[in-house]
């Protein structure tokens, strides 16, 4: 596809776009950027995490995600006792024509285009661990069978601050596979008020259709036409390898706070969701701008504080900041190979 051919279809996305985003804020108040950084995620292709305390509206903007998108929509209530075959499914043995018995595969809540796992971090690590190849490669294997899930396929999980009671810090292998954290905060003044006039009168706001999954899964394709210079791509790389401490790259944040820093989905991560920030604004190439937008959201759970940091109070969102300021759009005096 030409850059004109983009640039034309960018135009008739934004206008899908912004009627989505209009039907999304007749039942969700505020938020923006979250509802943003969401959407990011569904036409990425990339999960999303929204951590934030219970009651702010974060399971009421997934539904409504799936009721304008036309996707089909599965909630799991993550808890203790939750197994990982009560999310993938289970086989059990079933009586055939003429009494003759044979195993069959029963689909979990796993099977759906977009999945709510609500309150994600207060299930066991066992449990935990059964998500990640669905994430990851939108397959499920179990007795010995690998079963495909249904396209367009997106996690949107919720999970309450770690300081919360009966809460379980998610794995890094886990953490990696979001594309974003978002983080949720609490409503304005004029929000609540707005919150209180559209729940508590007689006529309650009805969100429409405006996409469906196949529609969705066309703009995914677009997304990945956008070009990305080698330029921009190079500084990309090298926000992560700051990330990295003792690396050739690393920030001074980096090197005194950081344990672990991010891995190559970390770089996917920002070219992809930067690519969707130039199909927004129209155009059919990256700029560096489009890479610093997405950092804190993309890069922030890829930061593992050591002890040092977390002593010293220091959030991964610092360190984050703190690179996305050291580190240079381009290097002087080097030349980059074209590839």
């Amino acid at each position: 596809m030409d850059p004109k051919q983009i640039e034309a279809e960018a135009a008739k996305f934004r206008e899908r776009y912004a009627k989505l985003r209009q039907e999304i804020g007749k039942a969700i108040v505020g938020h923006d950027e979250v509802v943003a950084g969401v959407l990011t995620g569904v036409f990425t292709g990339g999960n999303c995490l929204l951590e934030g305390v219970p009651g702010l509206g974060k399971t009421h903007l997934i539904r409504t995600l799936s009721l304008v998108l036309d996707l089909n929509f599965s909630r799991i209530q993550f808890t203790p006792d939750l197994m990982p075959a009560d999310i993938m499914g289970t086989t059990i043995v079933v009586e055939g024509e003429g009494g003759h018995k044979e195993f069959q595969f029963r689909k979990g809540p796993i099977f759906a285009q977009m999945v709510l796992a609500d309150e994600i971090n207060r299930a066991t690590p066992k449990t935990q661990s059964a998500m990640l190849e669905a994430m990851q490669e939108h397959r499920v294997t179990a007795g010995g069978k690998t079963h495909e899930l249904p396209q367009p396929f997106c996690v949107l999980a919720t999970q309450n601050p770690i300081e919360q009671e009966g809460t379980y810090p998610l794995p890094e292998a886990q953490l990696d596979r979001f594309l974003f954290k978002l983080l949720v905060g609490y409503s304005s003044r004029a929000e609540l008020a707005e919150i209180v006039d559209r729940t508590t009168g007689k006529e309650v706001p009805h969100p429409e259709k405006v996409m469906d999954g196949k529609e969705v899964m066309e703009w995914r394709n677009l997304v990945r036409e956008l070009v990305v210079a080698p330029h921009v791509k190079d500084y990309a790389v090298r926000l992560v390898l700051a990330t990295h401490p003792q690396g050739e790259f690393a920030a001074g944040m980096t090197n005194q706070y950081v344990s672990f820093g991010g891995s190559p989905r970390g770089v996917q991560a920002l070219i992809l969701a930067a690519k969707f920030q130039a199909l927004l604004d129209g155009r059919w190439n990256v700029s560096f701008s489009d890479v610093r937008n997405v950092a804190l959201p993309a890069l922030r759970h890829r930061v593992l504080l050591n002890f040092e940091g977390e002593a010293d109070g220091i959030t991964s969102d610092e360190v984050v900041e703190s690179i996305i300021e050291e580190v240079p759009t381009t290097i002087k005096g080097e030349k980059l190979q074209k590839v």
